[in-house]
């Protein structure tokens, strides 16, 4: 069964860091591209960045570009995805996926509903 489990959301003030992690498992997810998705409140799901296989392709949203940093491994039966987030700001905030999508090396595809797993997610508070 897939399981996608995320890590190493909290609160922090404007201009601070966070990495979250998510360990997939139970499918050939070393196969699947897979992203963090951001659910501000009261708005939609949105993509922040995506990761190919093998990581020769990369999308940030314009609004975190430069300052987070994904990446991806694989060690014991799970994928492992990262994403280092600094220089933060309140408009950071909110709940933050990992999402799988089987689809791995077709490019633009970010938008919520082109992803077949989903992790339970994770709160970001970042405070100014």
């Amino acid at each position: 069964q897939a399981k996608l489990v995320e890590s190493g959301g909290g609160s922090v003030q404007a201009g601070g860091s966070l990495r979250l992690s998510c360990s997939a498992s139970g499918r050939t997810f070393s196969s699947y591209a897979m992203a963090w998705f951001r659910r501000a409140p009261g708005k939609e799901r949105v993509i922040v960045a995506r990761i190919n296989p093998r990581g020769s392709d990369i999308y940030y949203a314009p609004d975190v570009r430069g300052r987070f940093t994904i990446s991806r491994n694989y060690a014991n039966n799970a994928v492992n995805l990262y994403l280092q987030m600094n220089n933060l700001n309140p408009g950071d905030t909110g709940v933050y996926y990992c999402a799988a999508d089987s689809n791995a090396y077709t490019t633009r595809r970010w938008t919520a509903n082109e992803y077949e797993s989903w992790g339970q997610g994770t709160q970001v508070t970042v405070s100014s």
